[in-house]
C-alpha cells in the first residue's frame, strides 16, 4: 500500500501526476466530502449528491450551489453586494 499521509484519498494515484496536482486533488476532495452547515435549518447535515447538487440530510432540503461547496466566492460577493444594495434603498 502506498503512503498517503500526505496526499490523503489522492494517494491513489501512487507516485503518478505530480505532487502538486495530488496535493491540489486532497484539497478538493476534502472540501465536496465535508458535511456542511443547512442555510434552511443550520444543521451541519449538508452532503452533495451531484456537481453543485447539496441536500440536507436533516430537513430534506435540496438545492444549487457550487462544484464543490454550497456557496462559491463569486455568489459570496454576489450575496453581499446584493445586501448593501437593500440597505442603501
Amino acid at each position: 500500500m502506498a503512503h498517503t499521509k500526505k496526499v490523503g484519498s489522492a494517494g491513489r494515484f501512487g507516485p503518478r501526476y505530480g505532487v502538486k496536482i495530488r496535493k491540489t486533488v486532497k484539497r478538493i476532495e476534502e472540501k465536496q466530502k465535508a458535511k456542511m452547515v443547512c442555510p434552511r435549518c443550520g444543521a451541519k447535515a449538508v452532503k452533495r449528491v451531484g456537481s453543485g447538487i447539496y441536500q440536507c440530510r436533516k430537513c430534506g432540503a435540496i438545492f444549487a450551489g457550487g462544484a464543490y461547496t454550497i456557496v462559491t466566492i463569486v455568489g459570496e460577493e454576489v450575496r453581499k453586494s446584493l445586501e448593501a444594495k437593500r440597505g442603501s434603498a
